[in-house]
């Protein structure tokens, strides 16, 4: 009875802490993108095998949602990865400026030449030794009208875009992260409701079988009850596995699946948030990531289609060689040095249609930038009106609740005085625990259409208190 009233209690606190809920978002997290080092399992002092996350679980057994972003933003591999490709991209665009580096080549060898004209001539076989002991060429590139230019303009482009593709990744993981963290919250809320509907079940069984001793009721009431208390213990079984799962399913999102145990230290709530749709739009074309990515990939497609047309200019370029040999290893010695205007091989049907292909692949990424536009305004449409049914659904569900369980202690003293059935204090058993875990339900697809929507818009929803700060600050 004692665990029945804390549960009660605890219910009727988290519905007046959700009910006087003020904050608008999430709180956004000021802390710059950690370091690799500082967040990667590490072995402890003694030299043992097993690995430990710095600063989490072995000092701190409470964890947070904040903690669990800030584990996924340094240890996630697709951060990583996708940050070492911003690094060869930077790389790329070195590469392409190289052409107005100067190129130096050496060359050594001997060469052994039969004069096939001269023998058949002369009647006699001609044969020379032709030595290298040195050849250095030194070449220089001084203009290739604009052809470097347009591709490293091209090269910064996929930088650019690489640079965007990250906060992309980032704000997926994000996202990735918040949902597994409120889908664990919501096993733990299944978890509970699980063990307190054992408890029921229980104490159920112990009436049925007071009564049957005394000879109040017969004996399948004690059947029933007991038949009933077993399924509710295969319940909490599942419910437990459950809860196993979704922190694997967290551990593998924030990237260190081996973390030890650790206590989720916050609880489903509601937080209510003030946006309108047109706001979110708004936000979403300063902070999407793929909206500034589709620009990228047009300009991108606009430089190639300049290079291509350039195909068929020349290269100004100096060179100079020097040479040892001859007869012998170091008999003579010889140089040239001249400047040169170097014309490709032209193939006039090649280059044109290699220009048509450039300006329809232009034409194709304003198709697909136009595309995206509209594939992000559904995402966000889809986030904001699944937030709103959620958000509408709340009440509902903790009406619901409260019905329940004034149906299910009505039935209850029903059954303890001999006025009610097993079947109907089952069903009432049932039905409040049902209402529980819808409530539960609402509230964590509730969170994840608010970080869905978070996503959609790429940006964390700003508490209004501190928007303020930040105008006065501005």
């Amino acid at each position: 009875m004692h665990k029945k009233i804390l549960a009660i209690t605890i219910l009727i606190t988290l519905f007046a802490a959700g009910a006087q809920a003020q904050d608008i978002g999430n709180k956004i997290n000021t802390k710059e993108y950690p370091a690799s080092e500082s967040v990667l399992p590490k072995k402890p002092a003694d030299g043992s095998e097993s690995l430990v996350i710095e600063g989490s679980v072995e000092k701190n057994i409470d964890m947070n949602l904040e903690r669990c972003i800030e584990l996924a933003l340094g240890n996630n591999p697709q951060i990583n990865a996708a940050f070492h490709d911003i690094l060869a991209s930077d790389a790329r665009i070195k590469q392409v400026w190289s052409n107005y580096f100067p190129q130096v080549s050496w060359q050594t060898g001997y060469t052994k030449i039969k004069q096939l004209q001269l023998s058949d001539a002369l009647g006699r076989n001609l044969k020379f030794n032709y030595y290298v002991l040195g050849q250095i060429t030194l070449q220089q590139m001084l203009y290739d009208f604009g052809v470097t230019q347009n591709q490293a303009t091209i090269k910064r482009l996929d930088y650019e875009g690489y640079k965007t593709t990250l906060t992309g990744v980032i704000n997926d993981v994000i996202y990735q992260t918040k949902d597994a963290y409120f889908n664990l919250q919501y096993a733990i809320e299944n978890r509970c409701v699980a063990e307190d509907t054992v408890e029921k079940f229980r104490m159920f069984y112990e009436q049925a079988k007071a009564f049957y001793e005394i000879g109040m009721n017969p004996k399948v009431d004690v059947t029933i009850a007991e038949a009933n208390l077993s399924s509710a213990k295969l319940k909490l079984i599942q419910a437990d596995n459950a809860v196993k799962l979704a922190v694997a399913k967290l551990n593998n999102i924030m990237g260190v699946p081996f973390i030890d145990e650790y206590n989720v230290q916050d609880r489903l709530t509601y937080i209510p948030v003030e946006l309108t749709l047109n706001q979110a739009v708004e936000i979403a074309r300063d902070s999407r990531p793929e909206l500034k990515l589709a620009e990228i990939k047009v300009e991108g497609a606009k430089q190639t289609l300049k290079l291509v047309k350039k195909s068929y200019f020349p290269t100004l370029s100096v060179e100079g060689q020097y040479q040892i040999g001859g007869k012998h290893w170091t008999s003579n010695y010889g140089y040239n040095i001249g400047g040169y205007l170097n014309f490709p091989t032209v193939n006039g049907m090649l280059i044109r249609n290699e220009i048509k292909e450039a300006r329809y692949l232009y034409d194709k990424e304003i198709a697909n930038a136009q595309n995206t536009q509209n594939s992000i305004y559904l995402e966000i449409q889809n986030a904001f009106l699944t937030l709103e049914e959620k958000r509408n659904q709340i009440p509902v569900a903790m009406l619901q609740v409260k019905q329940a369980k004034e149906n299910y202690e009505l039935s209850y003293g029903r059954y303890r005085v001999g006025e009610a059935s097993p079947t109907e204090l089952k069903d009432a058993q049932i039905l409040y625990q049902e209402a529980q875990l819808n409530y539960y339900g609402t509230l964590y697809q509730y969170n994840s259409s608010k970080a869905a929507l978070e996503k959609a818009i790429g940006k964390n929803l700003v508490p209004e208190d501190e928007v303020v700060t930040l105008k006065k600050e501005s």
